[in-house]
């Protein structure tokens, strides 16, 4: 990424074009926007960076990540039976699905479950061990599949993109009216949150290019067609919540 001294981008999410310097981290730097608090990198990572990012992310399928797969179909299990009180089947998006672990509980739910990931790594493993589902290398924005999902699900992903406003727009536009879309990020206002941000492990810059709170991720969905259905407690400073699409 260039570190050259560039203009700060506006704020994503209100367009303010004065946010002030948050932190320099490494060779990194973050503003916050002073009319939401969005905090976000400047200048942001280009696409082939973030492919190279997400190129093989999880350092193979031997170790750290995938040997937390019981824990990881647990939570998914937990959290799909939550969207399946409110959908009963239907098509079923997972965008950011690592090695497919929320497809295979949305398979068991009765959806028809496909999953996207710039990993290839991570979709060869998903695919190998998960054969009722369908598993695309992809972003969101270039995803082909024309018919409408009933639920997008993606967790821990929208930090790690560039245009937030490109990422939402591409959920929506593939979400079917009264749809439903489950989200998950860090909270950077979260109590919990340790003082000093580098501490956090949610602090990752470039890999993290976001950072949100609740009220300004909940108005960037505005922005693009979604309601804030609910929202869930999160121990961890998270936000986890569900949104429709507007008719």
């Amino acid at each position: 990424m260039s570190k050259k001294n560039l203009e700060v981008a506006p704020c994503q999410i209100c367009g303010s074009h004065s946010p002030q310097l948050f932190i320099r981290h490494l060779d990194y730097a973050l503003f916050e926007c002073p009319g939401c608090s969005l905090i976000y990198l400047n200048p942001m990572p280009t696409l082939s960076e973030i492919e190279q990012i997400y190129d093989d992310a999880y350092g193979g399928t031997g170790e750290g990540y995938f040997l937390k797969i019981p824990q990881k179909l647990r939570r998914a299990r937990k959290r799909v039976s939550r969207i399946a009180r409110l959908v009963n089947g239907g098509r079923f998006l997972d965008v950011g699905c690592n090695g497919g672990f929320t497809v295979a509980a949305a398979h068991e739910q009765g959806f028809k479950a496909y999953g996207i990931d710039l990993d290839a790594v991570s979709i060869s493993w998903a695919k190998e061990h998960y054969p009722s589902g369908q598993f695309v290398r992809s972003r969101i924005e270039e995803y082909e599949n024309t018919e409408p999902f009933d639920v997008i699900y993606c967790s821990e992903v929208i930090e790690h993109v560039a245009n937030a406003n490109d990422f939402i727009a591409a959920i929506v536009a593939r979400l079917r009216p009264e749809g439903f879309l489950y989200l998950t990020t860090p909270d950077i206002s979260h109590w919990r949150r340790p003082r000093d941000v580098r501490r956090w492990d949610a602090f990752c810059p470039p890999s993290h290019c976001l950072y949100f709170n609740p009220r300004n991720l909940s108005k960037l969905l505005e922005k693009h067609n979604l309601t804030v259905y609910r929202q869930f407690l999160a121990f961890k400073p998270g936000i986890k919540l569900l949104a429709q699409k507007k008719n």
